[in-house]
């Protein structure tokens, strides 16, 4: 082997060298510029991300204020209809002390105040001053069908029953 060999043996080993160091510059200059771009593209995502992480936040806090205005709402309505109970029982006790009032006029009523069961002797009307329940429903009667009546009382007892059977304890 000549020296003129050896040269370009030691020449073309360095071209090799050479290429080979230029092939690794532009591939790390590559591998850079893509990182580059793929942290370019992640922080753009990122922002993206943000501004939907702000929408949704701000979605939630109209929300959150929307549930609190349907709360205030509702304890609006709440008070509202409580006033509207309380008018309904003041005109409800009104309405009851107004009958109650007509029933004290009315000679055709009797009432406790009056005694006027007492004074007729009649065995319907000592029934109500007694308070005894057997008689409540004739009471009822009476107060619509006048004074001395009861409901179906035609002057004779109920057709086809035993007259004392209101009388007798039933035995079950």
């Amino acid at each position: 082997m000549d020296a003129g060999q050896l040269i370009g043996i030691i020449v073309g080993f360095v071209v090799v060298l050479a290429i080979i160091a230029v092939a690794i510059v532009f591939s790390r200059k590559r591998k850079v510029d893509a990182d580059r771009n793929r942290a370019a593209e992640i922080r753009e995502k990122a922002k993206a991300d943000e501004i939907t992480a702000r929408e949704r936040e701000a979605k939630a806090a109209r929300a959150e204020a929307e549930a609190q205005e349907a709360e205030v709402n509702a304890e609006r309505l709440r008070q509202e209809a409580r006033g509207r109970q309380q008018e309904a029982g003041t005109v409800r006790s009104g309405a009851q002390e107004q009958l109650r009032k007509a029933d004290e006029m009315d000679p055709d009523v009797v009432t406790s105040r009056r005694g006027d069961a007492s004074a007729r002797g009649d065995a319907s009307a000592r029934d109500e001053t007694t308070g005894d329940a057997s008689s409540r429903g004739a009471r009822a009667g009476r107060d619509r069908n006048g004074p001395d009546r009861v409901a179906g009382d035609d002057g004779t007892r109920n057709r086809g029953e035993d007259p004392n059977k209101g009388d007798r304890p039933r035995n079950l």
